[in-house]
């Protein structure tokens, strides 16, 4: 396989990763289906609808590189590191996730539905309209995450850090937040999402 090539519709289950990190490779609807990819190290190589379902990404590195609207079900993704990557529209689901680094990442509308990211820093992330059901965020780092439109019914938000963090009022309603720390602003719309009268 060769960097600034594009590769579609393949079966890359058996793809050696070798030494060399990938650069700028393009990948289009090709299937990863448990593929031992750890260790793996990309730079500005993009995935649209790729299957990493049983993939194990365990300590791969990934830099500026675009992972869209792909599926990884069953995947290990423990000890990753993407830097300014885009997952749009990734579906994560039944994942090892942890430890797991996320910086300067676009995370819109993915789908992390009861994913397990306790005491993550997801720090200034874009989630905008993520589906975040049932997911464990406890002890979680979210300052100056922007969570518009984000789905928090029954997300466990309990002790993480919220300040600074876009929360919808319907998120603030729907979330478990017992002993988040806030912000002034963020508790007066929680205290009005609430149904109550904040007077000065």
């Amino acid at each position: 396989m060769d960097d600034d090539a594009e590769y579609a519709d393949l079966d890359l289950s058996d793809v050696p990763t070798g030494e060399n990190p990938w650069q700028r490779r393009r990948f289009v609807r090709c299937r990863f289906i448990d593929s031992d990819l750890r260790d793996l190290v990309t730079e500005s190589c993009s995935f649209d609808e790729c299957d990493f379902s049983g993939a194990d990404l365990g300590d791969s590195v990934h830099r500026g590189s675009a992972f869209r609207t792909c599926t990884v079900r069953r995947a290990t993704l423990g000890g990753a590191q993407f830097r300014g990557c885009s997952l749009l529209g990734t579906a994560l689901v039944d994942c090892r996730l942890r430890p797991l680094t996320l910086t300067d990442c676009d995370l819109t509308l993915v789908a992390l539905g009861r994913a397990d990211l306790r005491k993550t820093d997801l720090s200034g992330l874009r989630l905008r309209e993520a589906n975040l059901v049932d997911a464990d965020l406890r002890e979680t780092d979210l300052r100056g995450a922007d969570l518009l439109g984000a789905r928090l019914r029954g997300a466990r938000l309990e002790g993480a850090d919220l300040r600074g963090a876009r929360i919808d009022p319907d998120g603030l309603v729907q979330a478990r937040l017992a002993g988040a720390t806030v912000d002034a602003e963020q508790a007066l719309a929680f205290a009005a999402a609430h149904g109550l009268r904040v007077t000065g």
